[in-house]
């Protein structure tokens, strides 16, 4: 088993990691999901949405969804999973829409979106925005929150969601525009969500987006097993770590660290519905 990074202090009230993959998260720290979850909730993350990348992966999301009252699921083909499937794509995305009314415990349609970083090629850009399309489709249809990743690509992601037109929720996981595109995506009534990255010492432009960003549109995450907050940078994340990441947004926002909690937990709720746990 991998050396798990210390827990933090416990949160004083109850809130939500609003983007994570606990199959990945499982398979690098040796640990199973269900452990995964005790460990988060030991520190008062109470909730946690676990997010699919391919259409196995987001069976098992809904799988982790439907044995605990803690989890719900985010069902997706990945944009770098969509570019690289080339002729198949057509195929894996009829396979992923059956899933999306499968459970009551589906809340989201994605990660979605667009990821010019890895995919640089012109035509698997355009599979990632045929994916991209029919996701945001799917949410509309079936009443879903749509996950949006988006890597090097902001422009080109809202200007995709200008034309297939923004569904009721969406969140952007893992923020990581500057102030600018924050205000563009708010005004499509997006909700932003940060990650640890959010404290890694570069990312000026990211804490200029959150601090414009209102109290009731602010979601946190992990991206487990991705992306772990400062001073654990490099080392395996997980959702019992969002507290070095909450507590970090309370000190940037001077906002109470309770109170944040709250208004977390009230916001994942906004976006994804109520469930189960408290």
């Amino acid at each position: 088993m991998t050396a798990l990074v210390p827990a933090p202090e416990p949160l004083p009230r109850p809130t939500t990691d609003a983007h994570t993959h606990l199959s990945t998260t499982a398979e690098h720290l040796g640990l199973d999901a269900s452990e995964l979850i005790a460990r988060a909730a030991a520190v008062n993350v109470t909730r946690l949405v676990d997010v699919g990348t391919d259409v196995e992966d987001s069976v098992e999301a809904i799988r982790h969804a439907e044995a605990s009252d803690r989890v719900v699921a985010a069902v997706a083909i990945h944009p770098n999973d969509a570019a690289r499937l080339g002729p198949r794509l057509p195929g894996e995305l009829e396979r992923l829409r059956a899933l999306i009314g499968a459970s009551d415990r589906v809340r989201g349609v994605g990660e979605t979106g667009l990821d010019y970083f890895r995919t640089r090629e012109p035509e698997g850009r355009a599979l990632q925005k045929e994916s991209f399309a029919a996701h945001i489709a799917w949410a509309k249809e079936f009443g879903k929150a749509l996950v949006i990743h988006d890597r090097d690509a902001h422009a080109d992601v809202a200007d995709v969601l200008d034309a297939e037109g923004w569904p009721e929720r969406v969140q952007f996981h893992c923020f990581s525009g500057d102030a600018a595109f924050a205000r563009r995506c708010l005004d499509g009534g997006a909700w932003l969500s940060f990650p640890g990255t959010v404290t890694f010492k570069a990312n000026h432009d990211l804490r200029e987006a959150l601090a414009l960003t209102p109290a009731d549109r602010l979601l946190v995450e992990t991206d487990a097993p991705y992306l772990t907050p400062m001073p654990y940078r490099g080392k395996p994340n997980a959702s019992y770590l969002v507290p070095v990441t909450l507590r970090y947004l309370a000190e940037q926002r001077d906002a109470d660290v309770a109170g944040l909690c709250d208004a977390l937990h009230a916001n994942a709720t906004a976006v994804f519905g109520d469930w189960g746990a408290a």
